[in-house]
């Protein structure tokens, strides 16, 4: 198919990248990161979760995100939101677009939302219809589709179901999640050609982790099969809570460093997101995990 000539890049650190972090991040952090990614170019940011405070202590604060931030014209600013409640909460923050998360292993549904994989997409419906009378859109995420911590090789087939699913429920994206990062470049191409018999390619996005080091290998190859839309974070921060071992996810920085080379629209300045991962990752007291953002802020 070739490469696509422009790439949306959705950054995920403030939820995805953050959500893990043992010790409480200040709200205030929280909202410069927001507005420093913005300000970088970034026109799609995940912010906040609204799940229980229980399970995920670090977005204990996502009403008092959503509703401070300092709201960027052409910026989407979305949430995650797992359950009608979730869903209702956001709404009474404002939030214009949400997403719901789901899996392509059986196990890894059980450990991370205690449900089966069917059980999960029924819990789904009522937040896809509330969505809709409030005329919110849904993006979908389907975990583990290259690899499972608890199953091991996950079937194509497998991931197509769950995304097609996800996509005639109504969700307007479905994002790809290889969540422990042990894909390659053929076995993603491989899942991809499964996805793509029911969903079109512009309806998809590739949400990479960086385990194995293989994450901007793996983009270059969904890339290449015409994939436009990339989950990322800048730093590469984040991981997964329920899959032992799991590193960040893509670096913004590296994502934006490989388009840059393939010549592919994004409208993201590189300096200004490096400079953004040196500084959320001293503030947080974590590595940078980003290789371009390291090279240009140390250079």
């Amino acid at each position: 198919m070739g490469f696509p000539k422009q790439v949306r890049l959705v950054d995920v650190a403030p939820r995805d990248g953050l959500q893990n972090e043992p010790d409480a991040i200040a709200t205030d952090t929280k909202l410069e990161l927001i507005d420093r990614l913005a300000n970088a170019g970034l026109r799609h940011i995940e912010a906040a979760s609204f799940v229980s405070p229980k399970w995920v202590p670090q977005m204990a604060d996502h009403r008092e995100v959503m509703t401070r931030l300092q709201r960027r014209p052409g910026v989407t600013y979305s949430a995650l939101t797992p359950n009608l409640k979730g869903l209702e909460n956001a709404l009474e923050c404002g939030v214009e677009e949400v997403a719901v998360f789901g899996a392509a292993s059986e196990a890894f549904s059980q450990k991370n939302i205690n449900c089966s994989i069917n059980e999960s997409l029924q819990r789904f419906a009522p937040v896809l219809e509330r969505a809709r009378q409030a005329n919110v859109p849904v993006r979908g995420y389907v975990s583990c589709v290259l690899g499972c911590p608890y199953e091991g090789e996950i079937e194509p087939d497998q991931v197509a179901r769950v995304a097609r699913a996800l996509f005639d429920m109504g969700c307007f994206e479905v994002s790809l999640g290889d969540t422990i990062g042990t894909g390659t470049p053929l076995t993603a191409k491989h899942m991809l050609e499964a996805v793509t018999r029911d969903i079109p390619m512009d309806k998809l996005a590739a949400h990479f982790h960086d385990t194995y080091g293989q994450a901007i290998a793996n983009l270059y190859a969904v890339l290449e099969e015409g994939i436009s839309v990339i989950d990322s974070a800048v730093a590469g921060l984040g991981g997964c809570p329920y899959a032992k071992g799991a590193a960040g996810n893509v670096a913004s920085e590296d994502v934006v460093y490989l388009l840059n080379g393939l010549g592919t629209e994004h409208g993201i300045d590189l300096d200004t997101l490096a400079a953004t991962g040196d500084w959320i990752t001293r503030t947080i007291g974590r590595p940078n995990r980003s290789k371009v953002g390291v090279s240009i802020t140390r250079s």
